[in-house]
């Protein structure tokens, strides 16, 4: 049960479908970019043109999308480029860093916006509802374009999830938008601007946080979320024979997809260790899509012990080594 998640694409082999996907993936990202770019360019002027900072405020959402789809699309282009002797993993990372910094911009943009929608509501400036709503509506259509663009890729990977997330977001900017105007275009109900200004604000921030807390785990090199640690290091000691236990168990993940671990595994006397080793890497391909682990055979006593570690709590199931 390597990936338990429901995808078009279940059980693709991840070396061939992963190029398939890593390409026109790259393409339809540097599409939407393009198309995200050029329309915010627009609805800026058009929100300082009709006064509207609803639309300003989509524009500001649109501006970190542009910069998102743009850096997603450097990310995949270095993703393709093999490691180096300084860095050993390759460049995978690049989009977690990538998608961490994006996330800290869009948090600086939404407070902007709050910041300023709080200023109109004490002092409600004239907006011009007509070409505000034709601005919103164009708005609206381009980013329905970006989305059907990046819907088709794969959704497995982080940085088409984030580039998805962006252009959903934008659609409700632009929506909210749409929905202020027509209010002020009915009733000349200025107020109705700023504040949905804010509902876009506090839109951006969730996507931003959300694709902040998903970059940090990877950073902080958290056992990625579909796996358990503890169940994997007691599901070695119980199937693969000649091991007693699993402890110093790491797992980790270099950019969202492909997964890492580390371990100590403690045999039994007599055991052949290269085969009990090549059992484990084995089992962590097929069962837990884990595809690049490093394993330290042990007999008798861990090497680790006697230096002063403490590591009773970094242990799976832990018992005293027979001494």
């Amino acid at each position: 049960m390597a990936h338990t998640h429901s995808h078009d694409h279940s059980g693709h082999d991840h070396g061939s479908a992963g190029h398939v996907h890593g390409s026109t993936d790259k393409k339809r990202v540097l599409v939407a970019a393009c198309l995200t770019a050029g329309f915010m360019v627009a609805e800026a002027l058009g929100g300082l043109f009709t006064g509207s900072l609803a639309l300003l405020a989509d524009a500001g959402h649109m501006l970190a999308d542009a910069i998102a789809l743009g850096l997603a699309w450097y990310a995949f282009h270095l993703a393709g480029r093999p490691a180096t002797g300084q860095l050993t993993y390759g460049f995978g990372r690049v989009k977690t860093l990538v998608a961490y910094t994006n996330g800290i911009a869009i948090f600086v943009i939404a407070l902007w916006i709050v910041y300023e929608a709080w200023r109109r509501l004490q002092m409600p400036a004239p907006v011009l509802g007509g070409p505000m709503l034709a601005v919103a509506i164009l708005g609206l259509l381009v980013n329905v374009a970006s989305f059907l663009v990046l819907h088709g890729g794969d959704r497995e990977s982080l940085n088409m999830r984030g580039a998805i997330l962006h252009v959903l977001g934008d659609l409700l900017g632009s929506a909210a938008a749409i929905v202020a105007a027509l209010v002020i275009l009915a009733t000349g109900w200025t107020p109705i601007d700023p504040i949905l200004s804010v509902l876009v604000s506090l839109l951006i921030l969730s996507t931003a946080w959300s694709l902040m807390r998903a970059a940090a785990h990877v950073l902080l090199e958290g056992v990625p979320p579909t796996l358990d640690r503890d169940l994997i290091a007691s599901d070695l000691a119980v199937t693969v024979k000649g091991v007693r236990e699993v402890h110093h168990m790491h797992i980790w993940s270099i950019d969202g997809s492909s997964n890492m671990a580390t371990l100590h595994a403690c045999l039994d006397e007599g055991v052949d260790a290269h085969q009990a080793v090549s059992t484990i890497k084995k089992r962590l391909a097929s069962e837990h899509g884990i595809s690049h682990a490093t394993v330290e055979p042990e007999f008798d006593q861990c090497a680790d012990e006697g230096d002063g570690h403490d590591h009773g709590h970094d242990a799976a199931p832990h018992h005293d080594h027979h001494h």
